[in-house]
């Protein structure tokens, strides 16, 4: 009798206390769809799910219904579903060691020795036995239920796959006669029922220590040892997020964990470059020319208001720029190249190794059920399924390639409003500069160009995130007109809409900084103007890379910190005004006492499309890190320290502020991975042409071996670029300006006359030369050395890529060889355990005296 009292008091069983919850619908009294309600509730009952209602402590009009899944049940749809169950204790066996090996492996451990005590891994005695991973699983069959280990059919099925099963259940009871009158979905979605979750195991705090009285529960112990902050440096306990959560988003966990452990050599790469430049500062003869060019006056860089200005002004930009465009910036863009397939050819043999001890290798997509919205769109339309020979809702091809053809052409358009919201920002940008020109606080006057990037930089990042609201509805309708067969297809579909819609618009405005930003200007006296009126933007004297450098340092820390904000901030917000509201109502005492479903009803529902905020916000970093890195080689050590953070306040969110997410299943991160790939691929084209293009790398190396002092001599160190920031400006005379270009000051301020000449960064003949202001020889050689740059670079780590993908096997030798074995024993556990069953009836038989002829064994 203790037991169900026990069970009574903590909120997780029916009155009786024997009948576990497995999931909980609330609804409210006043709604008027109570028909619909009755229908849905009644056929619940016919399928053999038990229900139990009561009301809200804190409002009447608030009914839970709570239900539990008999052993029957489950049973029966275990089966259905192809859920895999442990049936026999795993063999290990000992794999073949080689001498040298072991060598290696005793010099470890006696270093290792000297170290604290694996200061990473969790203490696994705070843990629970996992026992079904040292299990060997097949699908649960009721014909062979004597084959699985049954110690007590109330546990056998854990609660994330009971609460699994009754959520397939409902998902195909209907609420309206009628093939299309299907699924809670659709009733959530119509306002009939108010949520629907499994319930949390119990509050995950304690009065009691874990370390002397254990975890009350695994929501309690998921918490303090994967939720608080004080175990911020220790590995994951994948294994229980996977129990807790279901498999998908164990996996993520998974991979947000590899991808943070091997950000960790890419950021100490990425600062070692950083320190490099602070460190070569002062030996750079580039920003030492440019600091002490006080007699080199550059052309004004925008119409009229903006003034001559000596080349020395530029000092400090000239300095910040070699921090990030250095000696070492091409070695980091080539090593990122690298690092980039490093990562994902590793997290394939990670990920086969958690496919294995999750029992997901032979998992396919194929036993994926199909969407209730696609069986009920198309169920008047059947054929034969080939694989399984049952009947199944068939789309044709013309209405998938016409809904297909619909969807893209949704896509191009909303693609066009994103370039069409950079051109804007581009406007504003050469708008803006001559008026930041013109400004009366000298600060603003005399950093226009500054001041003109930062608040482009901002009004863009504001731009990004109004138009993901509008890319989000955007997406969800046209993925909804594609009716996606299963739930993953719909989720892939879905996912590829955002992403490209999300990479476009945080990526448009940086791409054009990188690759247009000052490339088509003109020149001095014939400048290209936007609708024959607005004059194009030019870099400034010391180059673009600086401009490309604040906007992605802006927009990765803004990004980050607001992703951040929304993730935990908003739902910690919402909870705490939610709490508060409970308590003015009814006192700190009654709050303590509320059932476990008032709790979590009072939590936020996870996000209506899973993971895939978490994963895309991931990502989009992941594409920071590596597409424009040779500009920014600070983005690995940024990424790293959000990271570190974001793995706690992902697992605080999930244990403290959301309520339960169903546990699915998933083999692999999915459609994720092939963006990965692609990224990869980007980057390396993307890094040749920042390299090539944005920075100063390549005139620099053509003027030090065939221009500077050391012409001819095949050397090309500091000393061979004397006289380069001479080399790369051109000269203008003053007196060819366009009317409507002409600056207000005459630039009398410099030597006390009017400035016959001024200069500007190009390579153009002078002006009196017989073809004024064309292009030099020079210019020639250094746009050759630039597209022989890209071609040689591409070339080189596109092989260096394809020779790792290569050299490293997907599968780990040791883990091939441990699926092989098991295939055989589970061969061989099957036949013994049929043999033994057919022997015992057998027996059995005889002692009953019945006799059989032509029996098997």
């Amino acid at each position: 009798q203790e037991v169900p009292d026990k069970n009574k008091a903590n909120g997780l069983y029916f009155r009786d206390g024997k009948c576990r919850i497995d999931y909980i619908l609330v609804y409210r009294k006043s709604n008027p769809q109570t028909e619909k309600r009755e229908v849905f509730e009644r056929n619940i009952r016919a399928e053999g799910l038990q229900m139990e209602k009561e009301s809200s402590l804190t409002n009447s009009d608030i009914i839970f219904v709570k239900l539990h899944a008999p052993w029957e049940v489950l049973g029966k749809y275990a089966e259905l579903m192809n859920v895999r169950m442990p049936f026999r204790r795993k063999i290990y066996y000992l794999h073949r060691r080689y001498k040298f090996m072991n060598r290696i492996e005793k010099q470890i451990s006696r270093f290792r020795g000297w170290l604290p005590r694996k200061p990473m891994k969790l203490d696994k005695e705070t843990l629970p036995d996992l026992e079904e991973n040292d299990c060997y699983t097949a699908p649960f069959s009721q014909q062979r239920i004597h084959h699985f280990i049954i110690h007590n059919k109330d546990t056998f099925f854990n609660n994330a796959t009971r609460s699994r099963i009754v959520h397939h259940i409902l998902q195909r009871v209907k609420y309206e006669e009628g093939k299309n009158k299907i699924g809670l979905n659709r009733l959530l979605s119509n306002g009939s029922y108010e949520a629907a979750f499994p319930l949390h195991e119990g509050s995950y705090r304690s009065k009691n220590s874990i370390k002397t009285h254990g975890a009350e529960n695994h929501r309690h112990l998921l918490y303090e040892c994967w939720a608080s902050w004080g175990v911020w440096y220790k590995y994951q306990p994948l294994d229980l997020v996977r129990r807790y959560f279901g498999e998908k988003i164990g996996l993520y966990f998974a991979w947000l964990g590899w991808y943070t452990g091997m950000l960790f050599p890419a950021a100490f790469i990425g600062l070692f470059v950083f320190l490099y430049g602070v460190t070569t500062l002062n030996h750079c003869q580039v920003s030492k020319e440019v600091c002490q060019a006080t007699d080199i006056i550059m052309c004004p860089i925008c119409d009229k208001y903006c003034p001559f200005m000596r080349l020395s002004d530029s000092c400090v930009y000239a300095k910040v720029t070699h921090l990030f465009d250095n000696g070492a910036t091409v070695f980091f863009a080539v090593f990122m190249a690298v690092w980039a397939t490093v990562f994902l050819e590793f997290w394939k043999r990670r990920r086969a190794v958690i496919a294995y001890d999750w029992d997901l290798i032979d998992w396919e997509e194929e036993e994926e059920e199909i969407r209730p919205q696609f069986e009920a769109k198309y169920s008047k339309k059947e054929r034969m399924n080939p694989i399984s020979g049952k009947p199944e809702p068939y789309q044709a091809f013309a209405d998938k390639c016409s809904r297909l053809i619909v969807s893209a052409s949704g896509i191009f358009f909303m693609i066009c409003v994103v370039i069409a919201a950079v051109f804007g920002i581009v406007i504003y940008r050469v708008v803006t500069v001559s008026t930041f020109a013109a400004f009366k606080w000298a600060l603003i006057r005399n950093n226009s160009q500054v001041a003109t990037t930062g608040t482009a930089v901002c009004i863009n990042f504001c731009i990004i995130m109004l138009l993901n609201v509008l890319y989000e509805k955007v997406a969800l309708f046209l993925t909804n007109l594609e009716q996606p067969r299963t739930e993953s297809e719909w989720e892939n579909s879905f996912t590829l809409k955002m992403f490209l819609f999300q990479f476009v618009n945080l990526n448009s405005s940086t791409f054009y900084i990188a690759f247009f930003l000052g490339r088509f200007t003109g020149h001095p006296g014939a400048y290209l103007r936007l609708i024959n009126r607005w004059r194009l933007e030019e870099c400034h004297p010391s180059g673009c890379l600086i401009d490309l450098c604040m906007q992605m340092g802006i927009i990765m820390v803004l990004k980050q910190t607001w992703n951040n904000f929304m993730e935990l901030g908003y739902p910690l917000i919402q909870n705490w005004w939610t709490r508060r509201k409970l308590r003015q109502e009814y006192g700190t005492q009654r709050k303590t006492s509320f059932p476990q479903w008032e709790k979590d009803y009072n939590l936020q529902p996870m996000n209506a499309y899973g993971l895939f905020d978490e994963y895309l916000e991931m990502i989009l970093q992941f594409g920071f890190t590596t597409i424009f890195v040779a500009a920014f080689p600070l983005a690995p050590l940024l990424a790293l320290l959000n990271n570190i953070i974001e793995i706690r306040l992902d697992a605080y969110k999930f244990v403290t502020q959301w309520r339960r997410p169903l546990a699915s299943r998933a083999k692999d991160i999915g459609i994720w991975y092939g963006i990965l790939e692609g990224i990869g691929i980007l980057s390396v084209i993307t890094n040749a042409f920042v390299i090539a293009v944005t920075s100063d790398f390549i005139p620099r190396l053509v003027y030090a071996y065939k221009y500077g002092p050391c012409a001819g001599q095949g050397e090309a160190g500091q000393k061979c670029m004397v006289g380069y920031v001479n080399a790369s400006l051109s000269v203008f005379l003053v007196s060819d300006f366009e009317n409507r270009s002409e600056p207000t000051s005459n630039g009398s301020e410099f030597s006390g006359s009017p400035l016959k000449y001024c200069r500007y960064r190009d390579y153009r003949d002078p002006p009196h030369s017989p073809v004024p202001y064309g292009y030099t020889l020079q210019f020639w050689h250094v746009l050759a050395a630039r597209l022989a740059f890209i071609i040689v670079f591409e070339h080189l780590v596109f092989c260096i890529k394809h020779l790792i993908s290569y050299l490293i096997p997907d599968l780990p030798k040791d883990l091939r060889d441990r699926m092989r074995r098991e295939k055989y024993l589970i061969q061989e556990m099957m036949y013994e355990a049929e043999l033994e069953r057919l022997q015992k009836e057998r027996k059995e038989r005889k002692k009953n005296g019945k006799s059989y002829h032509n029996e098997w064994p």
